[in-house]
Order: structure tokens, then C-alpha cells, then sequence
């Protein structure tokens, strides 16, 4: 994982750990409304944010190598 991509991960993961401790007080139908419509989204666009950020990453590797190579 790239440094830019493992720092979005990590605070994907702060931010849905803060959320589950915030559920414990907070769990009434607009708290899941606000999950539905802003966390899960944020969460499957941050995924795929990183899924395509990896790729990026992978492809910059092998062109630096084969400008090495050069």
C-alpha cells in the first residue's frame, strides 16, 4: 500500500470507528439516515479511491523500472 493511499485508509477507518462509538449515544432513525446517505457513500467512493490510487502507484513502479532498465 502507497503511503498516500495507507493514509486514506487509515482515516476511513478513524472516521468509521468514531462513528460506531458515536451509534452507542446517538441511534435513532435520523443517525441512520446520516449513515445511509453520507457515510456509506463516503466509504465506498474512499475504497475505490484507493483501489484506483494502488493501481496508479503499481503502474508508476513498473515505468520507473523499465526507465532504470533504459
Amino acid at each position: 500500500m502507497s503511503a498516500h493511499s495507507g493514509r486514506l485508509h487509515h482515516a476511513l477507518k478513524h472516521i468509521r470507528e468514531q462513528w460506531d462509538i458515536t451509534q452507542e449515544t446517538w441511534d435513532d432513525p435520523v443517525a441512520r439516515d446520516f449513515e445511509r446517505i453520507h457515510l456509506v457513500p463516503l466509504e465506498q467512493l474512499t475504497k475505490g479511491a484507493i483501489t484506483g490510487m494502488e493501481k496508479v502507484s503499481e503502474v508508476l513502479g513498473k515505468l520507473k523500472a523499465q526507465w532504470k532498465d533504459d
